[in-house]
């Protein structure tokens, strides 16, 4: 079966049956004309770099916001219901939370909480770079720490760093760029002898793409540790990374903590809206990780006939390797209206790959066999 008989069959295995509160994907996408082709960008490109969900927001989101935009020059975003569905979802208490403009205000209020000059911040490399980056406007240090050789947090570099003084450790975990993971029990052994003067700041972003069983969430020890920080997000499983919602989920008396330095009235009201309609869709996420599956499979088996390395990911993007320069590459892709990752040192004879919709992930798939045909990778 060659490629697209293997996506067309998948696809419609893999979606069977799926027909919650935003019906089945075929529905999804006559709902959502845009589906059709793919969105773009104003120039007409399709954006495989920013781990986007290809879907965007559920069909009852998409309603719920054209339902709120009335509200619109009224304060306030609906944050009560937001937290009353959020805790519901997560089963945690309204008091465990904190909601902020995406998981990158959240980690920006943990910066403003918790660091200071004598508080370093311990991080891998590489790894999402915006909480490093507060850096270079409050007074705090940043100490980088390499990747094990299997692509894990070095955890016992960073816990014998630690050791030296009060420090915030940031996990993201699965990892941004590298899409793997790293061993839940090895985290878990270290929270659980940590003094309290070690915070943990892990951002589970990409947690609802996680396959691997090493892994699970940190849920757990929000009511026995208060240095424990869960950062999750609106934007990648439930597509709505231009809303802006992320949120923390905290023990109570970190909860108060955080709100000290966070804005009030968040989510704005089309965000709550959107945000409400989407814990209540039953289907949106597994709708999310069929077509995410999809894509990936689609890619795996280019990358395959093309003998071109690529990392295990637990999430909806991939890294993989290309030969050649990096930026050369990305701008052949870019000619042929594809926008693929940016640099991410020290990995750069690796591209990270946002998986969108398969149609797309199809045409990115001729394209780089193209460039191959050209001895271009």
């Amino acid at each position: 079966m060659d490629r697209r008989g293997f996506v067309t069959s998948g696809m419609a295995a893999g979606l069977a049956g799926f027909t919650g509160a935003g019906g089945a994907l075929g529905t999804l996408i006559e709902r959502t004309p845009g589906l059709r082709q793919g969105r773009r960008d104003e120039n007409g490109n399709i954006r495989l770099s920013s781990n986007e969900n290809p879907l965007g927001v559920s069909p009852a989101a998409r309603d719920a916001i054209i339902e709120a935009i009335v509200e619109s020059n009224r304060y306030g975003g609906r944050r009560a219901e937001v937290i009353e569905a959020l805790s519901n979802y997560l089963g945690v208490k309204p008091e465990n939370l904190t909601l902020g403009f995406g998981s990158t205000e959240i980690l920006q209020i943990c910066t403003q909480a918790f660091q200071g000059p004598n508080t370093p911040l311990i991080a891998a490399v590489p790894t999402f770079e915006d909480v490093m980056d507060y850096q270079d406007t409050m007074p705090f240090e940043v100490k980088t720490i390499p990747l094990t050789p299997d692509l894990q947090h070095d955890i016992g570099r960073m816990r014998e760093e630690s050791k030296k003084r009060p420090s915030v450790v940031y996990f993201c975990n699965p990892n941004n760029p590298t899409g793997t993971i790293t061993a839940s029990a090895d985290i878990d052994a270290w929270i659980a002898e940590a003094p309290e003067s070690t915070i943990f700041l892990m951002d589970e972003a990409y947690l609802e793409y996680v396959t691997d069983d090493r892994y699970w969430d940190s849920l757990k020890w929000i009511e026995q540790k208060p240095n424990v920080v869960v950062i999750r997000t609106f934007s990648k499983i439930f597509g709505m990374a231009g809303l802006r919602l992320g949120y923390a989920v905290t023990h109570p008396t970190t909860a108060t903590r955080l709100a000290e330095h966070a804005v009030q009235n968040s989510p704005n009201v089309l965000a709550g809206a959107a945000a409400v309609a989407s814990l209540n869709d039953q289907g949106i996420v597994q709708r999310a990780i069929a077509v995410n599956t999809e894509s990936k499979a689609i890619v795996h088996q280019t990358l395959d006939e093309l003998g071109l390395e690529y990392l295990p990911t637990n999430t909806n993007f991939i890294m993989h390797r290309i030969q050649g320069d990096l930026a050369t590459y990305r701008n052949r892709m870019a000619d042929a209206g594809l926008l693929v990752g940016r640099n991410f040192p020290p990995m750069l004879d690796y591209n990270r790959l946002s998986f969108g919709l398969p149609n797309e992930m199809d045409q990115w798939a001729d394209t780089i066999k193209g460039f191959r045909s050209k001895g271009w990778i």
